[in-house]
């Protein structure tokens, strides 16, 4: 069939809608499912139908202000019913984090809200404010309480020799109002104070997407996310198959220029993503490279669009017309394919698809 003629060139994308290709969705929070109080527009219908379909949902976010029940308590109220069962919190991992290297009972030192104190007690560790108790452990979580007084208590327990854990390191979080500082952005304090760093247990560190699979005891989890740098590697290092929502941080942009560790297997607009056919994404025949060009996908079409890559140094085009997320699927493709692209070679491109949208 000539030039017409596609063959996959991922085993990712799929004819099926991801609901009924995994047992479970492990899916973030805050970007995905709600923004501060609200829920993102299209989730509530969204759960509601991938679970009616079959697919078991767990919400699973690095944010350890709130305890599960108060989480739950949230999604209930949003029209997304859910126990504190259903929820897996960084704070959670973190208290199984360091029950695992100090003995039962031991103080810790807590920088955070109730929901990461409550953590620890179910770990059967001892909770404390200041560093004169001579905590064993420092956990830093993200409070919107969170004062200088706190900070200041953790860094001279970190700096006296206790161990240093974070609840997560995300710089920034997602609010109605914009990014606000994250906890990341809380932990450079303690760190430029002592000179020493976390052990992070929330993502992309593994023992997050751990306490995940070990709580829904699920066999194939789809990690649904918002954020390359945290949810979509998370789910890479976990050796997950990952979906990004582009309802949150993360931008078609970055996504484009996304490293090798933080590619998802599907890219959705909302929550819809996980009830919609996800198209396979095909090779143009006839796009043949040059002699011995390392470059595996020169031309491959998605729906109406068809994106190319003429050298290794020139610019990636697009061409075409149709759904922005066919033409951003193979606009990542050519772009991953091969040497990694930069943001000079992209953008014209990008600038077709914003421009049709």
């Amino acid at each position: 069939m000539g030039n017409d003629e596609h063959t996959p060139v991922s085993d990712l994308t799929t004819v099926q809608p991801p609901s009924t290709e995994y047992d479970v969705a492990l899916l973030d929070l805050d970007g995905v499912v709600y923004t501060g109080q609200g829920a993102v527009p299209n989730a509530v219908t969204a759960l509601a139908e991938a679970r009616a379909g079959g697919l078991r949902l767990a919400f699973v976010t690095n944010n350890a202000s709130r305890t599960p029940s108060a989480v739950a308590a949230h999604l209930s109220a949003l029209g997304v019913p859910a126990t504190q069962a259903d929820v897996v919190t960084s704070a959670q991992a973190a208290a199984r984090l360091i029950a695992a290297r100090v003995p039962p009972g031991s103080r810790v030192l807590v920088a955070g809200s109730v929901g990461l104190r409550l953590a620890l007690r179910a770990r059967g560790l001892r909770p404390v404010s200041v560093a004169a108790d001579r905590p064993v452990a420092v956990v830093v979580g993200f409070s919107p309480a969170m004062n200088w007084a706190l900070l200041t208590e953790a860094a001279l327990a970190v700096r006296a020799g206790a161990l240093f854990v974070a609840t997560n390191a995300d710089p920034t979080l997602p609010s109605p109002r914009g990014l606000q500082p994250g906890n990341g952005s809380l932990l450079r304090v303690i760190a430029t104070a002592t000179g020493i760093e976390p052990v992070v247990a929330g993502k992309p560190e593994p023992p997050l997407h751990r306490e995940a699979v070990a709580r829904t005891g699920c066999r194939r989890p789809l990690v649904v996310g918002d954020r390359l740098d945290t949810d979509i590697e998370g789910a890479t290092r976990g050796g997950a198959d990952s979906m990004l929502v582009l309802s949150g941080v993360s931008t078609p942009r970055e996504l484009v220029l996304a490293a090798p560790s933080r590619r998802p297997s599907y890219v959705a607009e909302d929550l819809r993503g996980l009830l919609e056919p996800q198209p396979v994404v095909g090779v143009v025949r006839g796009g043949a490279a040059a002699p011995g060009a390392e470059l595996q996908a020169w031309a491959v079409r998605c729906g109406g669009w068809t994106a190319r890559r003429m050298d290794a140094q020139g610019p990636v085009t697009l061409e075409g017309d149709g759904d922005r997320l066919d033409g951003l699927r193979a606009l990542c493709v050519v772009s991953w394919s091969g040497k990694q692209v930069t943001a000079e070679m992209v953008d014209p491109a990008l600038d077709r698809l914003d421009g049709h949208s």
